[in-house]
């Protein structure tokens, strides 16, 4: 029998999309004026190793070759970015979307993973879902949180109002999408009802909105799990919408996505820092950016990470640092 869900609010997943405009908006705005400039990764503040010293100011081999460690272990890879993007959808301060985006433009490459809201998390001495850190905090304190449980800096930061999603949808001309399963959904206090059948269709913003808010069902069946079926959903959209964003059509659309960027995002990287990541994800092209899900296991009331999965995903496609992280550098709580 399916699981039976309660009415709570539907929620999308797709902050990703807008920032893909935005990256085009930069790139043709700094080759116009000739400037693109690479990012800063986020510095740290670490011992030097020939200052280690002893009680009475003496040499300590075990200090330097302490620091020495930490030093090493703490070396960044060259032109690899952390970037934590989310999503806001209704105004309210709520972040219901949080995408932590790997840029290597060394390797050419780049990789998304969706950290569920419901993924248990504890900050300020106390459990919490993890999209309650941007509530408490803002940016800032989402952005700790995540560090710290996944052992890796986050670099910048983007902020995207979900309205933006609508816009950028019709602004490309909508996008033809595989609808996955059958959506019969209605919420009348949202005022909100989502009804597709199975299979492909041009899908504009609205519509598009609707499609990748969908979880359930009015009868409780749908994907079958939490967030992991509707992610997925998600993630090829996103393929789709990034695909089209980056047609000759549409790169030229420049006076479209300028307004939805100064509507819709907020970020701590300036337009040549942009201009600079853009430049790198066209030239990869939609078949070197990719998708997953922090693996996890939904015990209600939270999702909880699992710990050697994830340690995998790190190392494989997120560690900004040369050598692999351990176990002891994530603090995923139990």
């Amino acid at each position: 029998m399916p699981r039976p869900h309660s009415r709570r609010r539907e929620r999308n997943n797709m902050p990703l999309v807008v920032i893909l405009a935005v990256l085009t908006v930069a790139v043709i705005y700094a080759g116009i004026h000739s400037f693109f400039k690479a990012p800063e990764q986020k510095r740290e503040d670490l011992p030097p190793v020939e200052t280690a010293a002893g009680p009475a100011g003496e040499e300590d081999p075990e200090a330097d070759a302490a620091a020495s460690a930490l030093r090493s272990h703490r070396e960044r890879k060259p032109d690899f970015y952390t970037i934590l993007v989310s999503g806001v959808d209704d105004g309210n301060g709520g972040s219901d979307t949080n995408i932590l985006l790997a840029v290597d433009a060394a390797t050419g490459y780049a990789y998304g993973v969706s950290i569920p809201r419901d993924s248990k998390a504890v900050f300020n001495g106390k459990n919490h879902k993890i999209n309650a850190a941007y509530n408490t905090g803002g940016m800032e304190l989402l952005a700790e949180v995540v560090s710290d449980q996944l052992g890796i800096p986050v670099d910048y930061t983007v902020l995207v109002d979900l309205r933006g999603f609508e816009a950028l949808v019709n602004a490309i001309g909508g996008v033809e999408f595989y609808i996955p399963i059958d959506m019969d959904y209605d919420d009348p206090y949202q005022d909100l009802s989502i009804h597709f059948t199975r299979g492909t269709r041009l899908l504009y913003g609205a519509d598009a909105l609707k499609v990748v808010r969908f979880r359930h069902n009015n009868d409780g069946t749908g994907y079958g799990s939490e967030d992991v079926g509707r992610m997925a959903t998600q993630q090829n959209f996103l393929k789709a919408v990034a695909k089209k964003t980056l047609t000759p059509a549409n790169v030229t659309k420049v006076n479209e996505f300028v307004k939805i960027f100064h509507q819709y995002v907020e970020t701590d990287l300036t337009v040549n820092n942009l201009a600079w990541l853009g430049a790198q994800l066209i030239s990869m092209g939609p078949d070197k950016i990719d998708f997953c899900t922090l693996p996890g296991e939904w015990k209600s009331p939270y999702i909880y990470v699992n710990r050697e999965e994830t340690l995998t995903l790190v190392n494989q496609f997120l560690n900004p640092y040369v050598e692999d992280r351990v176990p002891e550098d994530l603090h995923i709580p139990d």
